[in-house]
């Protein structure tokens, strides 16, 4: 934004704390002149009539010494008021410097302002807190796109190959070439879609609706129940009304991806995953548990980030595409809800999603 030149912050103080001294002084003097002015005439008789004393002489001769006074306070005040408004504001120019860097797209540096605590140093210190939120989201969107992009060029990869492969060999079986192509493509697609559903939660861009959890997950769990049968796994879901608000869909698919996760990532035969809801006196919680293989609180903290998996399953044919934790953390964020995951002793994980409570639910 263009602006017109002004004076700087440190004149104006300097100006202000002159004024102000300036007036002091006056009234000061005044005072004083005012109180030799009386005392320089006295009262002769009842009649009201004045007469001059010696005194007179005093008060006449206080005019030049009123001024000289006032003349050295403008000039102590200018002075002094340049040199404590500079103290004063010294703190400003490492915030404006360390502002300008941040702008020039360096996010390391801190301002790291010394002394006691004061507006200033508060400034600083949410200027620090909001450098380091920025860095590290910064950080993890860089990594996210190199991560995305790595996993997009994979099936593309795949598919050319496929395709020099079959151009190489016009006489090769089309009908298998055709099928792994399909299995490559859809890969891409649930990729794309994940990332465009994982932008959409972190926009929020959605329009808030009255849901009852304890629906969604009966949902989530009838439309999984299928897969579970075929990995073996009994699916069980329990629980009150839990009424919040937010987007059904994106709720659905929060809870779907928890499930499906549960499931997936289960022990080989005879596991279990449980989905109970429940209410609490300002918020809902959903919570996913399942058994499975034993995780360390250093893994589990890793598991929200995108393309982060559990051990071993990226080669697993349930691997997905490394996002369905990350969604569901973006789309608990959108719903200023929280998210805690917690491995079980047995093993396996506790996934606990709270959310607040619909007004009046």
């Amino acid at each position: 934004m263009d602006r017109r030149p002004g004076w700087s912050v440190r004149l104006k103080l300097t100006l202000s704390y002159a004024g102000f001294l300036m007036l002091a002084g006056s009234l000061l003097l005044g005072a004083a002149g005012l109180f030799l002015l009386r005392k320089g005439w006295l009262r002769t008789n009842e009649a009201g009539a004045w007469k001059q004393s010696p005194g007179i002489d005093l008060v006449r001769g206080f005019g030049p010494t009123a001024a000289a006074v006032m003349v050295f306070l403008l000039v102590f005040g200018l002075l002094g008021g340049w040199i404590l408004a500079g103290r004063m504001l010294a703190p400003l120019d490492r915030i404006t410097h360390a502002t300008r860097t941040a702008a020039a797209g360096s996010l390391s540096h801190r301002i790291q302002l010394p002394g006691c605590n004061d507006e200033f140093r508060e400034l600083a210190d949410a200027f620090d807190t909001m450098l380091a939120q920025l860095e590290a989201h910064v950080a993890g969107q860089q990594r996210f796109a190199a991560n995305a992009s790595h996993e997009l060029r994979t099936p593309l990869a795949i598919s050319k190959a496929l395709i020099d492969v079959a151009r190489a060999d016009p006489h090769h079986d089309t009908g298998e070439l055709v099928d792994r192509l399909h299995t490559v493509n859809t890969r891409a697609i649930d990729l794309t879609e994940a990332l465009l559903l994982l932008s959409r939660a972190s926009r929020r861009s959605f329009t808030r609706e009255h849901v009852d959890l304890s629906l969604v997950a009966e949902e989530a769990a009838e439309t999984l129940h299928p897969l579970a049968h075929k990995h073996g796994v009994t699916l069980a879901t329990s629980g009150d009304i839990a009424p919040t608000t937010g987007s059904p869909a994106l709720l659905l698919q929060l809870t779907t991806n928890l499930v499906h996760n549960a499931i997936v990532h289960n022990v080989p035969d005879g596991g279990t995953v449980r989905v109970h809801t429940g209410v609490h006196p300002k918020s809902v919680v959903l919570t996913v548990e399942n058994t499975g293989e034993q995780l360390t609180p250093q893994l589990v903290a890793t598991l929200t980030e995108p393309f982060r998996r559990g051990t071993e399953r990226v080669h697993t044919d349930q691997a997905g595409v490394g996002l369905g934790l990350a969604i569901v953390k973006t789309i608990t964020d959108a719903h200023d809800g929280t998210l805690t995951l917690t491995p079980r002793p047995a093993g396996g994980l506790r996934i606990t999603v709270e959310l607040p409570a619909a007004s009046g639910g």
